[in-house]
């Protein structure tokens, strides 16, 4: 049986950028480049366009920026994840991109296959973060006030969703349906006042629920 590509739109205002991540990831078989935008606001008619599951943004570009495009990109269309990619580690972009709804955040230096790893790993809805990203987000991040507590259950799901795992991954371990992982997960985000699962994962490093020791990263 044949594995579906993971569909993925590249964007990066130079050309030879987007050529560079086009020719390394066709090495993917599992990897389909659909697309490319040089700035934000093509990124946002090219993803309505071609509805990928993965967009590849960088964060410092004309007319839109990545964050601004990535914030408009999950409010059109949820379904599809973003990694951002850029090659600083400034805390304001790396805030910026995360708190936008971005659900990975790497440095260009990645090597192919971290990237590969990383497209991959977003299509499932596992979160994926540069290590030092990782650590400045949970130094930086600033918890909402909790609205009611969270059962054990959520409190599991919590755990291993900030361990980087899929809710597919969560269901196979509780021995419980992707609906019901979902549902802790929707849950668990309303009492914790954030709208993603990659704020979700920072929240429980932060508050010792899990440590970067134990995530995926």
């Amino acid at each position: 049986m044949t594995t579906p590509h993971v569909r993925v739109l590249l964007v990066d205002d130079h050309a030879v950028v987007r050529q560079g991540l086009r020719l390394f990831l066709g090495l993917d078989e599992g990897i389909e480049v659909v697309g490319e935008a040089a700035n934000g606001e093509e990124a946002l008619h090219e993803a309505e366009r071609l509805r990928p599951e993965v967009v590849v943004m960088d964060l410092m570009m004309p007319v839109m920026d990545g964050i601004a495009a990535t914030r408009e990109l999950r409010r059109r269309l949820p379904d599809t994840e973003v990694i951002a990619l850029t090659s600083t580690l400034e805390e304001h972009k790396v805030n910026g991109a995360i708190e936008a709804g971005a659900i990975s955040y790497m440095l260009k230096d990645a090597s192919s296959d971290t990237l590969a790893d990383a497209i991959h790993a977003a299509a499932r809805g596992e979160v994926r973060l540069h290590p030092e990203a990782a650590r400045r987000l949970v130094r930086d991040f600033r918890s909402p006030e909790m609205r009611e507590s969270l059962t054990p259950k959520e409190t599991i799901v919590l755990q291993l969703l900030a361990r980087g795992q899929s809710n597919r991954d969560i269901a196979a371990e509780q021995g419980v349906s992707e609906a019901t992982v979902k549902t802790h997960v929707s849950r668990l985000l309303g009492k914790l006042g954030l709208d993603s699962r990659t704020q979700a994962a920072l929240y429980a490093l932060k508050h010792g629920i899990a440590s970067l020791e134990g995530v995926e990263l």
